[in-house]
């Protein structure tokens, strides 16, 4: 399964990028959210990997669902609203995704670190799962993912032991971690029963 993060657009079109602002990974500036699409899709946002990548511009997430349907890949799309645009935004992907996956293929997993965005979500199209991201263990947590109906928590993949882990399994959701990047963290994440790890390095934790 791949990830991915999806704001909005000043004109309401869902698109890939983590950061509010532009200038980190494009040649754009300001706030991604104050840029209608037709301006934001003319940004190069692949020279600040490598020169390979020079003139990428932004994906909007239809292209993706073109992309992973077309090759049989499942995708978690993180609702990664810009300040102040919580609700709209897991609203508007949640309507994407209804109409942007059929009702046979599995839908993408929807996760935010804002419950205002999942519960947004959750009203759109009550059946496509969700998770709820932390990076604390704030007071509350697991009540209000049980509120929004998850199917999962994702945590800083240091959060976890055992009583977090038995917690989770108790409410009935699964245990997933970001980011692993060494195979002893994955190791001791699978001893103590998680369920799913992200990483950024598949060739360290992929299969042998």
């Amino acid at each position: 399964m791949f990830e991915c993060d999806v704001k909005l657009s000043a004109d309401a079109v869902c698109f890939l990028l983590h950061d509010t602002t532009l200038e980190r990974t494009t040649n754009g500036s300001g706030r991604a959210a104050d840029q209608t699409w037709g301006c934001l899709s003319q940004w190069d946002a692949g020279s600040w990997h490598s020169s390979a990548y020079a003139g990428e511009p932004l994906p909007t997430l239809a292209a993706i669902a073109r992309y992973v349907q077309a090759n049989d890949l499942l995708l978690n799309i993180e609702i990664k609203p810009t300040p102040g645009l919580e609700a709209e935004t897991g609203a508007a992907v949640a309507q994407a995704v209804l109409a942007l996956w059929p009702a046979s293929r599995t839908p993408p997993l929807l996760t935010s670190f804002r419950p205002e965005s999942l519960a947004a979500a959750q009203r759109q199209a009550p059946h496509i799962p969700r998770g709820l991201l932390l990076d604390t263990l704030w007071h509350g947590w697991l009540e209000v993912a049980q509120e929004l109906a998850c199917a999962a928590i994702v945590c800083k993949y240091t959060l976890w032991d055992a009583a977090a882990v038995q917690a989770v399994h108790g409410a009935g959701m699964r245990c997933l971690s970001y980011t692993v990047n060494n195979a002893h963290a994955a190791q001791e994440l699978i001893d103590l029963g998680t369920d799913g790890i992200i990483t950024d390095c598949v060739d360290v934790l992929g299969p042998r």
